[in-house]
């Protein structure tokens, strides 16, 4: 019987790499995707603050620390253009606000005269109230220790007995008051705590487990291919003519796609390792329990679909199309909490969505073995499910 196995196993493996296109599939797409979108999608979030375009007519000392407060927020990002060029984006809704600091605003801080800002508004554009509360905020920032200095003058002008500060005595007062309040920080009013699961998202990381879940998951949908082929020229039906077993010849075909998509997992995850500095977690036996399980799943999926089917092309077909809509349903391409509520809920009837939690509580939250074995469970109910319906259904012609 190991004999026949074998056979079985080598057969299939020279059939499905008897094309070069295959090893591009197996392996170069798979990596290079990776690599293009976690880069792209690593660029494209790197700064998700929204842009606010800032005219200084001024060029003073002032202003440039008003522009460095705002460079601070966690809302706004600075960006400073001409007057010509922040119209345009206005009219064009390209931004929802822009700041103009007008010539002598510096002068007027310095003096601790009214200084103003004006702050425009895109026509429809709801995000005027927040980009105002972060310009008052950086506005406060830079103009509180130059008021802070005057009261302390003021204060000690008023002292009984006291001389008046005068000229450059006074102009030294000020100075060294006022850096004084800049480098003191204003203690906290409120204080926050966060509860719940800490965010540990990573870019990379969810690219490298997804890329990973897809380009594996397409093919072990395509052991349906398999079936129709030989069943399409009649060796199927040959063979079980032969002293072999029917289980025989599944546990090959299985065996050979499991062998296969097990190497590919664990060249693409070295990959990830070693180029992209992915964390895959810091249990291997978890690791590979997740994979297997995944694996025996996707395979017995393509086992079930591989007797429907009726053509070889329709199975590689409908292989394409589910193995990439079950992906992105599974929180392979995009972060599950993006999707509605009811739609997580929902997509837990496919086993992509299992492993791709098994994996990423491995590879983002540092999970272990006592962690994923829900995963797991589940997704060894769905290889057995889907493994009786192939093998209940299961024709060799």
């Amino acid at each position: 019987m190991l004999n026949k196995l074998i056979a079985i196993m080598r057969k299939d493996t020279i059939l499905r790499f008897q094309s070069r296109s295959e090893l591009l599939f197996f392996l170069v797409l798979p990596i290079i995707f990776t690599v293009i979108v976690s880069r792209s999608i690593s660029s494209d979030v790197s700064d998700s603050r929204v842009v606010l375009p800032v005219v200084d007519g001024d060029g003073g000392a002032r202003a440039a620390a008003l522009l460095a407060e705002l460079a601070k927020s966690g809302t706004v990002r600075p960006e400073v253009m001409s007057a010509g060029e922040a119209e345009a984006q206005l009219a064009n809704n390209e931004v929802g606000a822009a700041l103009i600091i007008p010539a002598g605003f510096s002068a007027a801080t310095a003096a601790g005269d009214e200084a103003q800002v004006t702050l425009r508004a895109a026509p429809g554009s709801n995000l005027g109230p927040a980009v105002e509360l972060e310009v008052r905020a950086a506005a406060d920032a830079v103009t509180r220790p130059a008021l802070i200095a005057r009261s302390a003058a003021a204060a000690l002008d008023s002292v009984a007995g006291a001389e008046p500060l005068t000229g450059e005595a006074r102009a030294a007062f000020l100075e060294r008051a006022e850096a004084a309040a800049a480098a003191e920080v204003p203690p906290s009013r409120v204080e926050f705590s966060t509860v719940g699961e800490e965010n540990d998202f990573d870019i990379a990381t969810h690219t490298s487990v997804g890329q990973l879940l897809t380009w594996v998951f397409i093919p072990l949908l395509g052991v349906s291919s398999i079936f129709a082929f030989e069943r399409a020229l009649g060796t199927l039906r040959r063979l079980m003519i032969t002293p072999t077993r029917k289980s025989t010849f599944l546990l090959g075909t299985i065996g050979g796609q499991l062998i296969a998509a097990l190497f590919q997992m664990a060249v693409l995850i070295l990959f990830g390792v070693y180029v992209l500095r992915v964390p895959w977690g810091d249990s291997p036996g978890a690791l590979a329990l997740v994979l297997v399980t995944f694996a025996l799943a996707g395979l017995a999926l393509g086992t079930m679909l591989g007797t429907f089917v009726k053509t070889e092309g329709q199975a590689i077909n409908l292989s394409i199309l589910f193995g990439m809509v079950m992906s992105m349903l599974g929180g392979a391409w995009f972060p599950m909490e993006i999707f509605p509520t009811g739609m997580q809920q929902a997509v837990k009837v496919l086993p992509t969505t299992w492993a791709m939690q098994g994996l990423t509580d491995l590879a983002m939250r540092g999970g272990g073995l006592n962690d994923i074995l829900p995963e797991a469970a589940v997704l060894l109910g769905f290889a057995v499910v889907f493994f009786a319906v192939g093998v209940w259904r299961f024709r060799y012609e």
